[in-house]
């Protein structure tokens, strides 16, 4: 009846996340952190949850000196998170089916 939902994206930092970078597609890890008003310890866990199942991929370089960190979204993370959007749909019923 109900589809299981996925318990990477049912975290609400990792969704916040994911939404993020589906609106996005790529972000700094400085800008994802302003935005989910998360501290840089806990969206580091949640980041490196989400690279780990592939949902993004994350990118370490220097620019002007300074560590940067990019996170971007994969192909396996837009697919999981549109199916996580269609079975919240199904459990609110609103997946358009009448």
């Amino acid at each position: 009846m109900f589809k299981e939902l996925d318990p990477i994206l049912h975290s609400q930092l990792r969704l916040a996340v994911m939404s993020l970078l589906i609106a996005v597609k790529e972000a700094e890890f400085t800008y994802i952190r302003e935005k989910t008003n998360a501290t840089a310890g806990n969206l580091s866990v949640q980041v490196q949850k989400l690279k780990e199942v592939g949902y993004i991929d994350v990118a370490k370089q220097f620019k002007d000196n300074y560590p940067q960190t990019t996170c971007r979204i994969t192909p396996k993370g837009i697919e999981a998170f549109e199916a996580y959007v269609q079975a919240l749909q199904a459990y609110l019923g609103t997946s358009g089916k009448g």
